[in-house]
């Protein structure tokens, strides 16, 4: 729409209002990325942001947004002459999730070069954002080479386009803003570590607030340019608010103090690098500008740290986001300034009995919380609930199918598995498990162009012009090139794959010790999958059926908990569990038939329960494999006596067989090193 929702419209949200404005008075935070569920309006907020941030001055007719005061010297229209800048208002650039390489950093007039030696250069859309804020919605799926060129012009400041010896270089400086819903997937370290904040965003559920957002929404959307004016005053208000904060900025005192305060935080939370205290820095200081104080205080700092920490701090990726607050206040003042006067020091040895007593009941070191203790062998917390010798499938035995459902067991830790892959050469969406035809990668070959020409191979477009040069009347001074003699690069490198995993949850496997480990396995080959930007879908089976826990989705949060809370028992429908993915997996290609399947069935291949069950699972994987799936089946048999049914299982399927303890990467090197199942090549 022409005319933007209001800022001061927005209901609630303070979090989210307070990141977007620190940023509009100190541009120097580094942005912010905006995490939360869907409908949460953090798209209309950033959107709502561009009306109130100041406007810049620019040389006139400068596509690249120089400033007049001091161009960039080696702007790509310059040299700039002295003249007096033209003033408008700050850009705000949506990059599109899709975008191609050349529409973010621009693109060279790859035929004028060749055959004029004209550098035509056409900016992209870094070079519209420069001195301004370049918006990324849904910032987590965008593409990694996308990803890799936003990384450089973060940390640079300027986009470097080279192709073929020609080379561009302008200025790049812009506020970055992203927003992203995590159910969709996490976004890679490298860039997440680019944002300067970071806020949280929920639907509110208090009734009132939810009232007015409806009621306004629906104002807005039957009279925008008449709501927006009823709230021209709040924005004026604001505009000089953020305006007087940038004014008040350089006079804010950062004291030593409070950088202890700050570096102390950092290294509680153990965050990586010395980033995160440089935008605490700065946010704080910011936070003092907004409130129009000339000092950084602690609760400046406090609040700086629950915007620049939570999405830097050292956690594992399945982890839930934010701050232990206690133990941020903790920090704060420990770390606070001191009182220098004796006399107001504690007494150390307070009963004169010439010990500090450091070691005794009320000092040392604190005890264990109950939470944190761990019970040795034989207490409450020890996973053994039966005699010790007790033979899997006893009835002593603590995983003995009875058709009653038991309490879901915590999954041990998780560990770097071997590769799997699916063999064969596909064309899905980028990633990094098996090889596929990309536009980034190494250069396998050439073609001529479909379409627009993206990628030159120089020596197969040489190669395709030099016949022709002596009927082209070629004079000796260059080579003629014309369009059909232009020739693609085909290049090669990863897509992600879809990892449907199918676990068995029967009484077979429900022995707590055995449970546990099936499930750090699982677990480990999620963190396989959200390393290699997989999709992922969860299908388990026990008792009579099989359920889809997960339909195929980015987020391996939402997979890892529902694992940890998945209950087990009942007899095993192995079939069941089988057919349930394929019906799965049909619907999928369906909606993206370019993204293959890697089937993982984790059981130990007994079947239970109906006529026939074993010769119904063989046929049920028969099925898999006439389709083309690959697939790798985690035997999870353990005991003295094992009857080799997971084995039969990937032979039906057309898949390989590991054991638990076969699928870390530093078991026996060799073992697995790729599927050797009979992939669907695209």
């Amino acid at each position: 729409m022409s005319t933007p929702y209001p800022f001061t419209a927005i209901v609630g949200q303070d979090d989210l209002r307070l990141g977007l404005l620190l940023n509009a008075v100190s541009p120097a935070v580094g942005g912010v990325l905006v995490r939360g569920e869907k409908g949460t309006a953090k798209s209309t907020a950033v959107r709502a942001l561009a009306a109130l941030v100041p406007e810049v001055s620019v040389v006139p007719g400068c596509r690249f947004s120089c400033d007049p005061v001091s161009p960039d010297p080696a702007c790509p229209d310059g040299p700039h002459a002295e003249a007096a800048g033209v003033s408008r208002a700050a850009r705000t650039v949506e990059l599109p999730v899709g975008a191609s390489e050349d529409r973010l950093v621009g693109a060279l007039d790859i035929e004028r070069a060749l055959s004029e030696g004209v550098k035509a250069f056409e900016p992209g859309l870094l070079a519209d954002a420069h001195r301004g804020i370049l918006y990324v919605d849904e910032v987590n799926l965008l593409h990694d080479h996308l990803v890799d060129l936003l990384l450089d012009a973060a940390a640079m400041g300027a986009s470097y386009v080279e192709r073929e010896g020609v080379s561009v270089r302008h200025a790049a400086r812009f506020l970055l803003v992203g927003t992203m819903n995590p159910e969709e997937g996490e976004l890679r370290p490298q860039l997440l570590d680019r944002f300067g904040l970071t806020v949280e965003v929920a639907a509110s559920r208090d009734t009132d607030e939810r009232v007015e957002v409806v009621r306004r929404r629906l104002a807005y959307d039957d009279d925008p340019e008449g709501f927006a004016a009823r709230w021209s005053g709040e924005e004026s208000a604001l505009r000089e608010r953020i305006a007087a904060a940038r004014a008040l900025l350089p006079r804010v005192v950062l004291s030593d103090g409070v950088l202890r305060q700050i570096a102390a935080t950092c290294a509680a939370f153990e965050v990586d690098g010395m980033r995160a205290d440089i935008v605490m820095a700065r946010t704080a200081t910011a936070l003092a500008a907004w409130a129009g104080r000339e000092e950084v205080t602690a609760d400046d700092v406090r609040q700086a740290a629950l915007l620049a920490l939570p999405h830097r701090r050292r956690r594992n990726p399945f982890d839930a986001p934010g701050l232990d607050e206690d133990k941020l206040d903790q920090t704060l003042d420990e770390a606070g300034p001191q009182e220098n006067n004796d006399d107001d020091q504690p007494d150390p040895d307070p009963d004169g009995d010439g010990d500090d007593d450091g070691g005794g009941g009320g000092g040392g070191v604190p005890p264990q919380a109950d939470g944190d203790r761990t019970p040795p062998q034989g207490e409450g917390g020890s996973d053994s609930d039966a005699p010790s010798g007790a033979p899997e499938g006893s009835p002593d035995a603590p995983g003995r199918s009875t058709g009653a459902e038991q309490r879901p067991v915590a999954s041990a830790e998780p560990f770097r598995t071997k590769m799997l892959s699916v063999p064969g050469l596909g064309e899905g969406a980028a990633g990094r498990r098996s090889r596929a035809r990309t536009e980034h990668g190494r250069t396998t070959g050439a073609r001529r162009p479909q379409g627009a020409l993206t990628k030159l191979h120089l020596a197969a477009t040489v190669q395709a012009a030099a016949p022709h040069q002596r009927a082209r009347g070629r004079s000796g001074r260059g080579l003629v090139v014309r369009r059909d003699d232009l020739r693609q690069a085909t290049r090669e490198g990863r897509e992600g794959n879809l990892v449907l995993f199918v676990v068995d949850a029967s009484g077979s496997m429900a022995a707590r010790q055995r449970m546990s480990a099936v499930k750090g396995a699982v677990l480990s080959l999620l963190l396989d999958a959200y390393q290699r930007r997989d999709k992922v879908g969860l299908v388990t089976f026990r008792g009579k059926e099989a359920e889809v826990v997960l339909p195929p989705t980015s987020s391996v949060d939402a997979a890892a908990s529902r694992l940890e809370s998945l209950p087990t028992g009942g007899r095993t429908p192995l079939a069941a569990g089988l057919l349930k993915a394929h019906d799965v997996l049909r619907i999928e290609r369906l909606r993206d038939p370019s993204r293959r399947p890697l089937l993982v069935v984790v059981t130990d291949g007994r079947a239970t329960g109906g006529p026939e069950p074993v010769a119904l699972a063989g046929r049920a994987g028969r099925l898999h494999r006439s389709e083309g799936t690959a697939s790798v089946v985690v035997d999870c048999e353990s005991g003295y006596v094992r009857l080799g049914l997971a084995g039969e299982l990937a032979r039906e399927l057309g898949g390989t067989a590991v054991t638990l303890d076969e699928l870390r990467a530093d078991s026996i090197a060799g073992l697995v090193k790729d599927v050797t199942a009979a992939g669907r090549a695209a």
